[in-house]
Protein backbone atom coordinates (compact mmCIF):
# COMPACT_ATOMS: atom_id res chain seq x y z
CA UNK A 1 0.00 0.00 0.00
CA UNK A 2 1.50 3.30 -1.06
CA UNK A 3 1.23 6.62 0.72
CA UNK A 4 -0.88 7.85 -2.22
CA UNK A 5 -3.67 5.43 -1.34
CA UNK A 6 -3.86 6.36 2.37
CA UNK A 7 -6.12 9.23 3.40
CA UNK A 8 -7.39 10.77 6.61
CA UNK A 9 -11.15 10.84 7.18
CA UNK A 10 -12.79 13.17 9.66
CA UNK A 11 -15.54 11.53 11.71
CA UNK A 12 -17.90 13.64 13.80
CA UNK A 13 -20.16 12.45 16.58
CA UNK A 14 -22.47 14.02 19.08
CA UNK A 15 -21.99 12.81 22.65
CA UNK A 16 -25.21 12.67 24.65
CA UNK A 17 -23.12 12.26 27.80
CA UNK A 18 -20.96 15.33 27.19
CA UNK A 19 -23.73 17.16 25.31
CA UNK A 20 -21.18 18.28 22.75
CA UNK A 21 -19.92 17.39 19.28
CA UNK A 22 -16.54 15.67 18.99
CA UNK A 23 -14.42 14.62 16.05
CA UNK A 24 -11.71 12.11 15.32
CA UNK A 25 -9.63 11.44 12.24
CA UNK A 26 -9.00 7.88 11.11
CA UNK A 27 -6.64 6.59 8.46
CA UNK A 28 -8.15 4.77 5.52
CA UNK A 29 -7.11 3.21 2.23
CA UNK A 30 -8.76 4.25 -1.02
CA UNK A 31 -11.06 1.50 -2.28
CA UNK A 32 -12.95 3.44 -4.95
CA UNK A 33 -12.23 7.16 -5.06
CA UNK A 34 -14.96 7.83 -7.63
CA UNK A 35 -17.64 6.53 -5.24
CA UNK A 36 -15.88 7.84 -2.13
CA UNK A 37 -15.29 4.38 -0.63
CA UNK A 38 -12.46 3.86 1.84
CA UNK A 39 -11.30 0.98 4.05
CA UNK A 40 -10.47 1.92 7.65
CA UNK A 41 -6.86 1.14 8.59
CA UNK A 42 -6.80 2.01 12.28
CA UNK A 43 -8.92 1.54 15.35
CA UNK A 44 -11.11 4.52 16.16
CA UNK A 45 -10.64 5.68 19.76
CA UNK A 46 -14.01 7.27 20.37
CA UNK A 47 -16.32 6.37 17.53
CA UNK A 48 -19.03 3.78 18.05
CA UNK A 49 -20.25 1.33 15.45
CA UNK A 50 -17.19 1.27 13.19
CA UNK A 51 -14.16 -1.00 13.20
CA UNK A 52 -10.88 -1.44 11.39
CA UNK A 53 -11.43 -2.96 7.96
CA UNK A 54 -14.92 -1.48 7.49
CA UNK A 55 -15.60 0.14 4.11
CA UNK A 56 -17.02 3.63 4.60
CA UNK A 57 -18.36 6.35 2.36
CA UNK A 58 -16.71 9.73 2.82
CA UNK A 59 -16.93 12.90 0.81
CA UNK A 60 -14.84 16.03 0.70
CA UNK A 61 -16.41 18.93 2.58
CA UNK A 62 -14.96 22.34 1.74
CA UNK A 63 -15.98 23.75 5.12
CA UNK A 64 -13.97 21.01 6.85
CA UNK A 65 -11.20 21.03 4.26
CA UNK A 66 -11.03 17.23 4.30
CA UNK A 67 -12.82 13.99 3.66
CA UNK A 68 -15.73 13.54 6.06
CA UNK A 69 -17.36 10.25 7.08
CA UNK A 70 -20.95 9.84 5.91
CA UNK A 71 -21.85 6.18 6.53
CA UNK A 72 -20.56 2.63 6.66
CA UNK A 73 -21.03 0.75 3.40
CA UNK A 74 -19.71 -2.69 4.38
CA UNK A 75 -18.81 -4.10 7.79
CA UNK A 76 -15.57 -6.07 8.08
CA UNK A 77 -16.72 -8.45 10.80
CA UNK A 78 -14.04 -7.04 13.11
CA UNK A 79 -15.09 -5.63 16.48
CA UNK A 80 -13.90 -2.66 18.53
CA UNK A 81 -13.79 -2.52 22.33
CA UNK A 82 -12.63 0.60 24.17
CA UNK A 83 -10.71 0.00 27.38
CA UNK A 84 -9.66 2.35 30.17
CA UNK A 85 -7.13 1.13 32.76
CA UNK A 86 -8.36 2.11 36.22
CA UNK A 87 -5.79 0.34 38.40
CA UNK A 88 -2.37 2.03 38.56
CA UNK A 89 -0.72 -1.32 39.36
CA UNK A 90 -1.31 -2.39 35.74
CA UNK A 91 0.33 -0.78 32.74
CA UNK A 92 -1.29 -0.36 29.36
CA UNK A 93 1.46 -2.65 28.00
CA UNK A 94 0.42 -5.42 30.43
CA UNK A 95 -3.20 -5.17 29.27
CA UNK A 96 -2.26 -5.13 25.57
CA UNK A 97 -0.03 -8.18 25.96
CA UNK A 98 -2.81 -10.18 27.66
CA UNK A 99 -5.18 -9.53 24.75
CA UNK A 100 -2.49 -10.13 22.12
CA UNK A 101 -2.17 -13.67 23.48
CA UNK A 102 -5.84 -14.11 22.54
CA UNK A 103 -5.30 -12.82 18.98
CA UNK A 104 -6.52 -9.28 19.61
CA UNK A 105 -4.68 -6.14 18.53
CA UNK A 106 -4.65 -2.76 20.19
CA UNK A 107 -4.08 0.91 19.49
CA UNK A 108 -2.88 2.89 22.50
CA UNK A 109 -4.00 6.49 23.00
CA UNK A 110 -2.18 7.18 26.27
CA UNK A 111 -1.13 5.33 29.44
CA UNK A 112 -4.78 4.72 30.44
CA UNK A 113 -6.83 4.30 27.26
CA UNK A 114 -6.74 1.91 24.31
CA UNK A 115 -8.84 0.66 21.44
CA UNK A 116 -8.95 -3.11 21.20
CA UNK A 117 -9.64 -4.88 17.91
CA UNK A 118 -11.09 -8.36 17.83
CA UNK A 119 -10.45 -9.67 14.31
CA UNK A 120 -13.33 -11.50 12.63
CA UNK A 121 -11.40 -14.80 12.75
CA UNK A 122 -10.84 -14.61 16.54
CA UNK A 123 -13.29 -16.16 19.01
CA UNK A 124 -14.54 -13.32 21.20
CA UNK A 125 -15.49 -15.53 24.14
CA UNK A 126 -11.98 -15.74 25.73
CA UNK A 127 -11.48 -11.98 25.27
CA UNK A 128 -14.91 -11.30 26.77
CA UNK A 129 -14.06 -13.50 29.76
CA UNK A 130 -10.82 -11.57 30.30
CA UNK A 131 -12.59 -8.22 29.95
CA UNK A 132 -15.20 -9.28 32.51
CA UNK A 133 -12.56 -10.60 34.93
CA UNK A 134 -10.44 -7.44 34.69
CA UNK A 135 -13.51 -5.25 35.15
CA UNK A 136 -14.74 -7.32 38.11
CA UNK A 137 -11.31 -6.88 39.71
CA UNK A 138 -11.48 -3.13 39.04
CA UNK A 139 -8.44 -3.18 36.75
CA UNK A 140 -10.29 -1.79 33.72
CA UNK A 141 -13.56 -0.41 32.50
CA UNK A 142 -14.66 -1.19 28.96
CA UNK A 143 -17.29 -0.53 26.32
CA UNK A 144 -18.15 -2.76 23.38
CA UNK A 145 -18.26 0.05 20.84
CA UNK A 146 -18.73 -2.07 17.74
CA UNK A 147 -19.48 -5.77 18.02
CA UNK A 148 -19.83 -7.62 14.74
CA UNK A 149 -22.54 -10.22 14.28
CA UNK A 150 -19.92 -12.96 14.73
CA UNK A 151 -18.86 -11.62 18.13
CA UNK A 152 -22.33 -11.15 19.59
CA UNK A 153 -23.55 -13.89 21.91
CA UNK A 154 -27.16 -14.38 22.87
CA UNK A 155 -27.70 -15.06 26.58
CA UNK A 156 -24.01 -14.47 27.21
CA UNK A 157 -23.39 -14.98 30.91
CA UNK A 158 -20.01 -15.42 32.53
Amino acid sequence: MSEDTVVSILCRLYSDILEDEHSESVKAEVVNEEYGYYKLLNIPFYLPKIAIGDIVWAEFKAIEGKLTYRKTIEYSGNSTVHVVVTDDEYTITDICQEFELLGCKSRVLNNKYLGLIIPVEVDYYPAKQLLELLEKNKVIGYAESSLSQKHQYKNFYL
